[in-house]
């Protein structure tokens, strides 16, 4: 576990990253760019880079060889590069400069971002997976909360500080993990032979495609919720701006907080059942949000909702990872990443739609009509593989 925790920072370092980019960056955005529609597709370029890139670097990365292993190389280029374009992000002198260095940031990310996740199961041994995924989510968990509490104080000081914070920390987060994770050394089966191109036909069989069609739907629920509570919480239940924001952190605190005890839970019964139990509580959970009408109450079940996605989503990475072999760890982080990026861009203009026909009343019943259709995907996975184990 003590590689597990190191490798952690990578994924604190990328939650770090991308919590203050989405944080800050609309700012910048808004003194050249009038149309909030405009500047909301602006943020989600890297989506559209993960749906199309992602895949690719991940298969690459499965196929690399080097002295310095098949994930390293992408962190070594990747990392340094981001840093650099981070840091260039807010001394920007004008729209197209801004543009570039967001396209060239997002690139960058792009590069490292799947070979990092790979890692885990690549040092992992299968029964420690979950407990591994919890470990590195609440670092990633952490990673977030920094960015908006350091990052909002030293944004009120100086608009360049936190994203120079950020590139010093990507530089000495990578640092830290390539001088403790040798591949050649920690990964349980490495081999200087090439392997040969991945067979997408026989890589997504039909567990996989069942696991990836839950992943989709409950990530259209999660995303979209995330992105349009704000204005629900105004809207529809009368709050404030600033109190409809802050009870979103009870959902993302008790994420947190739950991570690790949901990856030894998995290990323990099995990451299926686990996940099924998540989304039936997330379900119940969206359902009693239609009748809350005491923000204590409000926040009281956004919590449960956090723990129960944490029960899905720590889970998942490490399912998906199960269904395929030790070659295709790359690739399968990659199908992961495109599946759920494709929802992130998907889910946001769809409910947003269907609340402009029936009123913002309708967005957790949407949210839990695509939450029964993950459940339905999810109960017809069969993997002989997800077996409880002894912790």
């Amino acid at each position: 576990m003590r590689k597990t925790w190191l490798l952690g920072f990578g994924f604190f370092s990328i939650s770090l990253g991308w919590s203050l980019y989405n944080g800050f960056v609309p700012f910048f955005l808004d003194n050249f760019i009038s149309s909030t529609a405009l500047i909301g597709f602006l943020m989600t370029i890297d989506n559209y880079i993960a749906l199309f890139l992602q895949p690719y670097i991940g298969q690459l990365s499965d196929r690399t060889r080097t002295r310095f292993g098949r994930r390293m190389p992408y962190l070594l280029i990747g990392v340094p590069l981001a840093s650099l374009f981070y840091t260039l992000i807010p001394l920007h002198t004008g729209i197209t400069t801004l543009l570039i260095c967001m396209l060239c940031m997002n690139l960058s990310m792009a590069i490292f971002r799947s070979p990092t996740i790979a890692l885990m199961p690549d040092i992992t041994p299968e029964p420690q997976r979950t407990k591994a995924n919890g470990i590195i989510n609440f670092m990633g968990g952490c990673g977030a909360i920094l960015a908006f509490s350091i990052g909002s104080f030293l944004f009120s000081i100086d608009e360049t500080l936190p994203f120079l914070a950020v590139s010093v920390i990507f530089l000495l987060t990578l640092w830290i993990v390539f001088k403790n994770i040798n591949e050649q050394r920690d990964a349980i089966s490495y081999t200087e032979t090439i392997l040969p191109k991945i067979n997408y036909k026989e890589e997504l069989n039909s567990p996989t495609i069942y696991l990836l069609a839950a992943i989709f739907f409950w990530f259209i629920a999660i995303q979209g919720m995330e992105a349009l509570f704000t204005l629900y919480g105004v809207n529809e239940l009368g709050l404030s701006r600033s109190a409809s924001a802050f009870s979103l952190t009870f959902f993302s605190l008790s994420f947190v907080i739950s991570a690790i005890p949901s990856g030894l839970l998995g290990a323990r019964i099995g990451k299926k059942k686990v996940i099924v139990i998540g989304v039936i509580g997330l379900i119940v959970s969206f359902l009693l949000l239609n009748w809350v009408e005491s923000v204590v109450y409000l926040r009281t079940i956004l919590f449960l909702g956090g723990v129960f996605w944490a029960f899905v989503n720590i889970n998942a990475y490490p399912f998906i990872v199960s269904t395929g072999s030790e070659k295709s760890y790359g690739t399968r982080t990659g199908l992961y990443y495109l599946v759920s990026s494709l929802a992130a861009i998907t889910s946001p203009p769809v409910l947003g739609y269907l609340i402009d026909l029936f009123g913002f009343s309708v967005l957790f019943l949407a949210a839990s009509g695509s939450l029964i259709l993950a459940l339905v995907c999810i109960t017809r996975v069969q993997d002989t593989s997800d077996q409880p184990q002894e912790l």
